[in-house]
């Protein structure tokens, strides 16, 4: 298991990290990766999702062709990261965590699993490993609702896929994901002056509150969660609100779930403009198809012989988030979410510990060797 370089590794860890990548703007990220790629003798080509919503950078797709025989593997991690993300530093502490200077993200989600990638990929190269074909796709926009993913063409085939973006230690396999709803809703009242005729406006804002105070938000049950996080509306302070905009979501692992209190959302919305004299257009968008993946099904006990043989303890767990991994598996492609050591995401407080990177490198290595084994 000492084939992973691990200052090679680290360093390219750090060089990732410091290009700017944030959601729609992968451009110089998605150049270095291509290269970086091509230079290990895969066939690369970028594809067409930049063109969806003006983002300056397609996924990237790369292939290395068959070495032998064994089932196709696909490994999947996404470039872009949140805001803060530009002009991030890296410091690495003696305690071998790995932060950021503390006024920005880290970038871990998910630059740590494309490192690991890449390692795992020089390995395969330099030892002349057998494998039965290897697809790579770095994805674009994964942040701001899995767009790259979305976006990927019907051609790509994988008999096992391996999502690099799960937060928690490497061992952790996500096999349960939700689906999600995107829930947007326009309140219209009426507008009046706010001092000398209020009886003749209807409140927007005031309708929409008192639909908000009847629903049901945050746990819903084990399985569910809805938020209404944005909400938008009004003129002036003398003016009573003729509009208000409202946008939400709710996620459950289990369909029904989903579907049902999205609807109760849209109901309460509409009975409350109803008695108030006014009325609602509401907008639901399914984002992503949730998946739930047995302890029996082929590609996680894959993953967890792979674990065994370097060491690691495998976990099966759940995730409240959609990844990429929920597009792969919509897509007839049986993916499992692998957690990479990235701990605190979204935060200035990120962090991953290099032995956890060294670790998922390990791993992704193990996959390879034991699929050219079969």
């Amino acid at each position: 298991m000492g084939l992973i370089n691990r200052e090679r590794l680290l360093s390219e860890f750090l060089e990732l990290v410091q290009v700017d990548s944030v959601s729609g703007q992968e451009r110089q990220l998605c150049d270095l990766l291509k290269g970086k790629l091509g230079a290990l003798g895969l066939e690369v080509r970028e594809d067409g999702a930049g063109a969806f919503g003006n983002g300056t950078a397609g996924n990237i797709i790369a292939q290395l062709p068959p070495a032998g025989g064994g089932p196709r593997l696909l490994f999947c991690a996404h470039m872009d990261t949140v805001e803060p993300g530009r002009g991030v530093k890296p410091v690495v502490g003696a305690d071998g965590i790995v932060r950021s200077a503390g006024d920005t993200i880290l970038g871990a989600d998910d630059k740590a699993g494309i490192a690991a990638v890449l390692e795992a990929l020089r390995v395969v190269r330099e030892q002349k490993l057998k494998h039965g074909g290897i697809t790579v796709v770095f994805t674009v926009r994964e942040e701001t609702g899995l767009i790259g993913a979305k976006a990927l063409g019907r051609e790509i085939e994988a008999d096992y896929g391996f999502v690099l973006d799960a937060a928690g230690r490497p061992g952790e396999i996500v096999v349960r994901a939700p689906s999600q709803d995107k829930l947007t809703a326009t309140v219209y009242g009426r507008a009046a002056h706010a001092g000398v005729n209020p009886e003749a406006g209807i409140n927007a804002i005031y309708v929409a509150a008192q639909a908000i105070a009847a629903m049901k938000l945050g746990r819903i049950d084990p399985e569910t969660t809805a938020n209404i996080g944005l909400i938008s509306g009004g003129k002036a302070v003398n003016i009573v609100p003729d509009r208000v905009y409202l946008e939400g979501e709710v996620r459950s692992l289990k369909e029904e779930r989903r579907a049902a209190h999205t609807d109760l959302i849209c109901r309460i919305l509409e009975e409350t403009a109803r008695k108030a004299g006014a009325r609602v257009e509401t907008n639901v968008e399914l984002l992503y198809r949730g998946f739930d993946l047995s302890a029996d099904a082929p590609v996680v006990r894959f993953t967890q012989e792979a674990m065994r043989r370097c060491g690691l303890e495998p976990s099966l767990t759940q995730s409240g988030g959609g990844s990429d991994a929920n597009i792969l598996n919509a897509r007839a492609i049986p993916a499992v979410n692998l957690a990479t050591g990235m701990e605190k995401v979204h935060t200035t407080e990120e962090e991953i510990a290099v032995a956890d990177l060294i670790s998922t490198a390990r791993l992704l290595l193990e996959l390879i060797r034991l699929a050219g084994n079969q």
